[in-house]
């Protein structure tokens, strides 16, 4: 066994732990020249990165949730007045995640329940009832980011399987409806939404959206589903393992090879007459920008990859005295972590704890949902760790874009890093707060960040004319 090592000193910053940090950084506005700048470009000196109008709440973890919402609503996935209503209905109950969680449940049950009968009687038009299903997706979404800090953890399920049934109801009223299906992987299927713009099926480029550690189908609607169809794309949303039905559902936690994931993928995309096979591109959200590099650095029939943003190390995104708890010897790790650093953790820290790891681990899992922190930090320490694709990403050979973000505190320097270990065609973009595109996936800007991805894609995916 290793010697134990020194008595860490804790683990005490929440928004480090959370990776929901505030930020702001300088968008390379669509036609521009996108070169990586030769040194990391300085932060702006600002100390809020989310100034006046801009501040929901206080705390800057809700604070990021909330601009989510409100930033969805540019793509029909939130509405302005709902999501401003329910800040202030949390804000006056005490912000918490036992107010924040009741508060978004609530809208998303009175959206998804059956609307009224018309204004002037009659059924309901489809058009209404498919919008108001996507914001109850959204609001749901919002509540089950939070679940397990409430009193009711085990309901961390029954969230996710009404904002399910929501975003179903969405997809099915799609014109045309999205495509349900699933392929097989491992014990299990994954399954995902095919959607299609409307107008004659010949084949298309598509994209294939890959959500984070924490994201839901709703997200990759707002960034990347509507703005594909705008554009003539196909758009391919899935779930992978640690996340979606597989996590929720199936308690499959989040895998260190996700090219096994994207490849059965490519396989149903490129056997359908609609797909153009020589024009599938892969982008990833959030720790999405990692799974994705680590998939493109194995599956070469991808066309072009999108890190949003470039995520070399998910392990560092979490707290360093949290990291540094953690060491080669199993039973001295847990035992620092359960004796010394897990009685010491505010109610707060408790739930980001149990958040953040419940993806890596099914116990740590079942735990959170009974309440409790997890007991074996180690184990899914690990899996966190063998993320890592520092010796991957030379390997990757799909033209890649690499996006940035001022005040991006969950992965900061990654996305350079990242950018410089790239051996193919690769391009630099950094989202910025001159055009309020701040914080770790442009929470409050996701047009602008559609713009530049498409905008980059529909140049990297061009067909080359003879």
């Amino acid at each position: 066994m290793n010697a134990p090592t020194p008595r860490p000193g804790g683990v005490s910053r929440r928004t480090a732990l959370t990776g929901l940090a505030a930020g702001a950084g300088s968008l390379a506005l669509p036609g521009t020249a996108h070169a990586a700048p030769t040194a990391p470009s300085p932060s702006p000196a600002a100390a809020d990165p989310t100034p006046g109008a801009m501040r929901l709440f206080d705390d800057p973890g809700f604070e990021f949730a909330g601009l989510l919402a409100l930033g969805a609503a540019g793509m029909r996935a939130s509405e302005v007045g709902e999501v401003l209503t329910a800040v202030n209905a949390v804000n006056a109950a005490g912000l918490s995640e036992q107010s924040y969680t009741d508060t978004f449940r609530a809208w998303g049950d009175r959206l998804a329940a059956p609307p009224a009968a018309g204004r002037h009687g009659g059924e309901v038009p489809p058009q209404t009832r498919r919008f108001r299903s996507l914001r109850a997706a959204q609001y749901y979404a919002q509540a089950l980011f939070y679940v397990l800090g409430t009193t009711s953890p085990a309901d961390e399920k029954a969230v996710y399987l009404a904002g399910r049934a929501a975003w179903d109801a969405f997809a099915r009223l799609c014109s045309p409806a999205a495509v349900r299906a699933e392929v097989p992987y491992g014990g299990t299927h994954l399954p995902l939404w095919f959607f299609r713009p409307e107008g004659p099926a010949r084949p298309r480029p598509t994209v294939i959206l890959t959500n984070g550690s924490d994201g839901q189908n709703v997200d990759m609607w707002t960034y990347g589903v509507s703005a594909a169809l705008d554009r003539g794309w196909n758009a391919l949303v899935y779930d992978g393992p640690g996340q979606g039905q597989l996590l929720f559902v199936e308690e499959i936690p989040v895998t260190t090879r996700w090219e096994k994931v994207v490849t059965p993928l490519v396989d149903w995309l490129a056997a359908r007459k609609d797909v153009d096979a020589a024009r599938i591109a892969l982008t990833g959200l959030s720790m999405g920008g990692n799974l994705v590099a680590r998939a493109a650095a194995f599956e070469h029939r991808l066309a072009a990859v999108v890190c949003q943003p470039g995520c070399v190390s998910p392990w560092l995104g979490f707290d360093k005295e949290l990291r540094d708890v953690v060491t080669p010897d199993k039973a001295e790790t847990n035992r620092v972590w359960n004796e010394e650093v897990v009685p010491e953790l505010t109610p707060q820290l408790a739930f980001t704890v149990k958040k953040r790891f419940e993806i890596f681990d099914r116990q740590a899992l079942r735990q959170a949902r009974a309440g409790k922190v997890l007991t074996d930090l180690w184990t899914p320490a690990q899996v966190a760790m063998g993320l890592d694709v520092t010796k991957l990403v030379p390997k990757i050979k799909a033209p890649t874009l690499v996006l940035d973000y001022d005040f991006e505190v969950f992965y900061p320097g990654q996305p350079r890093q990242m950018y410089d270990l790239l051996r193919s065609r690769r391009e630099y973009v950094k989202m910025t707060e001159a055009t309020g595109a701040q914080l770790h996936c442009s929470p409050m800007a996701p047009q602008q960040h559609c713009d530049v991805v498409f905008d980059w894609l529909d140049a990297a995916l061009r067909p080359v004319r003879s």
